[in-house]
């Protein structure tokens, strides 16, 4: 058997959970003629785990990008917040900011960028963001 490595972005308890998942399976596979229950219904109860798994990844991330957006400039907060969260263009962001569009554009770019520099130096990958 392989020796498992953790990969430090996602938490311990989740990774040895994954660990004692996949040794129970390999286990339900070696020995499944002896089970009493289809081999369908392992699987499913195994997607069922699977998905909860994603969920949990899913969120962590989500907290993990909130807390990063957190450490931002205040004004890239400000412009994140008002065109991603809330749905403004760039127009009426700059409006309600006071500033001009092109000033949005900018500060909506450098905002972005600083929050992947920082979600990179937490771990995320490429295809995380």
């Amino acid at each position: 058997m392989k020796k498992p490595k953790y990969r430090y972005q996602y938490s311990f308890k989740a990774w040895l959970y994954t660990i004692g998942r996949n040794v129970s399976l390999d286990y339900l596979r070696k020995n499944s003629r002896i089970l009493d229950k289809p081999a369908d219904d392992y699987y499913n109860y195994v997607q069922d785990e699977i998905n909860l798994e994603k969920e949990y990844f899913k969120e962590e991330r989500k907290i993990l990008v909130r807390h990063t957006i957190d450490r931002l400039k205040p004004e890239y907060r400000q412009v994140l917040y008002l065109v991603y969260f809330e749905g403004f263009t760039n127009e009426e962001t700059a409006k309600i900011t006071k500033k001009n569009k092109h000033q949005i554009e900018t500060l909506v770019y450098r905002a972005k960028q600083s929050l992947k520099s920082k979600l990179e130096k937490e771990g995320f990958t490429y295809e995380e963001l």
